[in-house]
Order: structure tokens, then C-alpha cells, then sequence
């Protein structure tokens, strides 16, 4: 493949399960897809897209399949799914997002937009500049969406607050958070590529040197820590947020913020009871979609929608 070409990885679906399907794609690939509707068949053709192949690893692969049955036993999907890939020039990726890709206002205190366009914050507004596509996360997903409210209702008035971002993809939730004023804020991946766009990302929003960001594994964490966070984000999927709860839970301070999301709407139930159990409750939630995310708090009221 030539420097001037990606990988479109795309998959066909009726214009019923568009939605689930392009999340489904969105939380493996760490990008909002790119969406075309066929008015006359209705099919819609969900793509993403791949600077190196080896990107659509087995693994991925794998990843989707598994989500495919899950949303085919929820009824969202019907058969198996039929993933198309194919080169195509750099510049046929560019032109699809510019149309696509909008800005995006959280709070009256966050403007995340791409770097084309000419809308100017608001007073009150920090901006983020962060191009889509091949950048793994936009906050335009309903769960990346509902952890950046959550930053922007927990962000310091007076004295620091310190985050946590566990699976920070883009950077984005970190980005946001050293914008806000967040001091210390420290993120995570497993995944390198990951890491080193969010530096990336950090560097061109100038707070590469606000960050901690490092290539870490949440099931390889110590069981203890003796370093704990105001408010602590895992944008992950369920059954790593139930398996993995008492890593995530040391981490966080006895009147800290828990920010769970990445969960599908069938599964909440299941992952609130489990961190219910811990002792904490829900003191906000917002189903979008398919998906439903939560906050918790030690010392929150039980049920506040957000």
C-alpha cells in the first residue's frame, strides 16, 4: 500500500441496526465511523479506517464477532457478520469526515471540534482541537460523551482535583481534564498505538507536561495503591469493569467520583449491582442508545439522573 492510502474496514447492515452496530465498531477501533445510507436498498455500509492493516488484527476481529452475538441475542442484529476491507486514498478519508464530523459542546465549559473548522469557544468554553478518524475517539460516542459531562460537572472552582482516565484511548477524557484544571491527571492503555496518538493529542491541545500517560495493563494492576484519585473514569467494557472492580476501586478516594462506561444498556443492571455491592451508589446515569453509563459515589444520592 502506497503512503497516500488507508484500510476501510466496513460491514453491511439493514438501516435498522446502524446504530449498534457502528458503537459496536467504535469501542474496538477507538474511531466514530463513518456511516452511508442507501436510500433505495436501505443498507447502510459502516466503515473505519486503518492507517496499517496489521491494525484489523485477529484479536479485533475476534472482539467483533463477540459483539455481533451479543447484539444478535439482544435481536439488534440478525446472521453473522460480513466485514469487507480495501484500500482507498488518503484524501477519500479526509473529504468522508469533513462532511460528517461536527463540533461538539459539553456544559457550556468544553467545545471539542477538528481542526478545519472555524468555530471559535464561547466564553466559559476550553476548546480541544481533535481530528477524527484515525485519531481513536472523538467524544462523539454516546459513553465517551457522557465521562466528558461528568468531567465538566466534577472540574475544580477552587484548589486541584486529581484523574484518573483508565483506557484513554484518544486522550481525550485527560485532555479535557488538564484543560479544565485537573492537577495531577494521570491515563492509561493497553494499547500503544493508543498511547502515543493521545501524547499526540496532548502535545497539539498543550498539555503534554499536565499528563501522566503511560502503556499499562488494568488486569496486571496491583489489588492495592497508595495512590488515589478525585474522580476516576473507566471507560471500558462490562465484564472488564466486573472482573476487574476492586483494581479500579483502590484507586479511587473515599469521596471520589466513579465514572463507569462502555456498558451496553442490557448489561448496566448487572455492573450497578456489582459496584452497589462495593458500597457505592449511583448518583447519575444516561442511557443513549444502546448504551447506558453510570457515576458512582461512596457519599452520593442513590438514583440521580443525569
Amino acid at each position: 500500500m502506497s503512503a497516500g492510502e488507508l484500510w476501510k474496514i466496513s460491514v453491511s447492515v439493514p438501516v435498522e441496526a446502524e446504530q449498534p452496530v457502528a458503537d459496536l465498531l467504535e469501542r474496538i477501533v477507538r474511531q466514530t465511523p463513518v456511516i452511508y445510507t442507501d436510500e433505495e436498498t436501505l443498507v447502510s455500509d459502516i466503515s473505519v479506517y486503518c492507517a496499517r492493516l496489521a491494525t484489523w488484527s485477529a484479536a479485533r476481529r475476534e472482539r467483533l464477532e463477540r459483539g455481533w452475538r451479543r447484539l444478535r441475542e439482544a435481536g439488534l442484529v440478525s446472521g453473522r457478520a460480513r466485514v469487507k476491507v480495501r484500500a482507498i486514498k488518503r484524501r477519500d478519508w479526509a473529504e468522508a469526515w469533513k462532511r460528517h464530523f461536527k463540533t461538539l459542546a459539553i456544559g457550556g465549559a468544553l467545545l471539542v471540534k477538528p481542526s478545519w473548522s472555524r468555530r471559535r469557544p464561547r466564553a466559559g468554553e476550553v476548546e480541544i482541537v481533535l481530528d477524527p478518524g484515525l485519531s481513536f475517539g472523538t467524544g462523539h460516542h454516546p459513553t465517551t460523551a457522557f465521562c466528558l459531562e461528568q468531567v465538566v460537572a466534577c472540574r475544580p472552582v477552587e484548589g486541584g482535583r486529581s484523574l484518573l482516565d483508565m483506557g484513554t484511548g484518544s486522550g481525550i477524557l485527560a485532555i479535557a481534564a488538564a484543560r479544565l484544571g485537573f492537577a495531577p491527571v494521570t491515563a492509561f492503555d493497553f494499547d500503544a498505538a493508543a498511547i502515543r496518538v493521545a501524547r499526540e493529542n496532548a502535545r497539539q491541545n498543550g498539555v503534554a507536561r499536565q499528563i501522566q500517560l503511560s502503556r499499562r495493563n488494568l488486569t496486571k494492576l496491583p489489588l492495592e495503591s497508595n495512590e488515589r484519585f478525585d474522580v476516576v473514569c473507566a471507560n471500558l467494557l462490562a465484564n472488564l469493569l466486573l472482573a476487574e472492580r476492586d483494581r479500579i476501586l483502590c484507586r479511587l478516594r473515599p469521596a471520589g467520583r466513579l465514572v463507569l462506561a462502555g456498558i451496553l444498556a442490557a448489561e448496566f443492571p448487572r455492573v450497578r449491582r456489582h459496584y452497589e455491592a462495593a458500597g457505592l451508589s449511583l448518583v447519575a446515569t444516561k442511557a443513549d442508545k444502546e448504551w447506558q453509563s453510570g457515576a458512582f459515589s461512596r457519599m452520593g444520592r442513590r438514583g440521580t439522573r443525569a
